[in-house]
């Protein structure tokens, strides 16, 4: 999906729906918008936070994009094309509990090496908490990145030390409603 035309050939069609869960209209309408925004075709990282920045008016979400961005750029171009883009959109609105918190665990694992560690985790935590702004009330525990950073690894019964892996991280899920809440947040919205 290199070069950007106006209309999703058949076969682009197909491979859509198969890969996402939206119906043939949704997807062409969703292929025009993003043409409209990206007339090239590709969305840049830089592009990909300015869009972000709208719906965070009060906080600053440059950080949390640059982790955000290479999730959803699976062949690593450094641009998000628009399967790349519907693809990722499907799991986040659409997709079942399990596919959100493998692709959230993606997110964290930026390393990719498998599991998350205490300095992995930190960095993503406080660029979440930069981009939402002071408009969130938090808990105690969680009033800063570094506090609720350990309460993941202290709800798992782990030290600083240690690492989390996907299955432990989908256990977590379970330990703290508001990771599931979060996953969550998207749907019904596309």
């Amino acid at each position: 999906m290199g070069k950007a035309v106006s209309k999703l050939s058949k076969d682009e069609l197909k491979s859509l729906r198969q890969a996402t869960y939206f119906d043939k209209r949704e997807l062409q309408q969703w292929y025009k918008g993003f043409l409209r925004d990206c007339p090239s075709g590709q969305l840049s990282e830089e592009e990909f936070v300015k869009v972000y920045k709208q719906f965070f008016p009060f906080g600053d979400p440059t950080d949390y994009c640059h982790y955000l961005f290479r999730v959803f750029d699976m062949d690593n171009s450094k641009y998000i094309d628009f399967k790349e883009f519907i693809i990722a959109l499907s799991i986040t609105s659409r997709g079942t509990e399990e596919q959100k918190l493998n692709w959230t665990f993606k997110l964290y694992d930026y390393k990719k090496a498998g599991s998350i560690s205490y300095n992995d985790l930190l960095p993503i935590i406080e660029a979440i908490y930069k981009m939402i702004g002071p408009m969130v009330a938090l808990p105690d525990d969680e009033k800063t990145p570094e506090a609720r950073t350990e309460k993941f690894f202290t709800l798992l019964g782990k030290s600083k030390s240690d690492t989390i892996n996907l299955s432990e991280f989908k256990q977590l899920s379970r330990l703290d409603p508001s990771i599931l809440n979060s996953l969550n947040s998207y749907e019904g919205l596309v």
